[in-house]
């Protein structure tokens, strides 16, 4: 890959890695972090990396910095607050569905959380997630329709409890 390859890059997909990872940790000034690093890493072996395959790339780097985020600030006993979310009733304005959607997303467990947001935010197919995360496809199918399920029963709950 070239520079002027590595600079299309960065302007066609760094908001899309943003994403992810905001989704995932929810603190801004450690996505931007994640990012940059998923972005560092692909500069050091942008020799090798074929540019046609740098969003994979991309994503992959940014979900096995994500992974080790994740692992070192959870050793560090870093506890996450999901927000409280008061819905009301049945019918909900945009913002209110965006943020029990959010709070939902949250209750899951990483892996569920990851390919949900891979495959309903980002678009990815099950064989790309698949790549990106390590695990079979199979698995990931598994995944999302658990993942799928336990974001309806939450939903359900905060629904009947606010």
């Amino acid at each position: 890959m070239t520079s002027e390859q590595y600079n299309i890059c960065v302007r066609q997909f760094a908001d899309r890695v943003f994403r992810f990872v905001i989704k995932n940790i929810r603190n801004e000034a450690d996505a931007r972090d994640i990012v940059q690093q998923s972005f560092e890493k692909l500069w050091v072996k942008h020799e090798t990396v074929e540019f046609e395959k740098a969003k994979s790339y991309l994503f992959t780097t940014a979900y096995h910095t994500l992974i080790d985020w994740t692992r070192k600030n959870s050793r560090m006993d870093v506890v996450e607050q999901t927000p409280e979310v008061v819905m009301g009733s049945n019918h909900y304005n945009r913002f209110e569905l965006k943020d029990s959607l959010n709070s939902a997303l949250q209750q899951l467990s990483n892996i569920q959380k990851e390919v949900i947001l891979l495959r309903d935010y980002e678009g990815y197919s099950y064989k790309e997630i698949a790549g990106i995360t390590g695990i079979s496809e199979s698995q990931v199918k598994v995944y999302i329709f658990r993942a799928r399920k336990n974001m309806h029963k939450i939903l359900t709950q905060m629904e009947k409890t606010g």
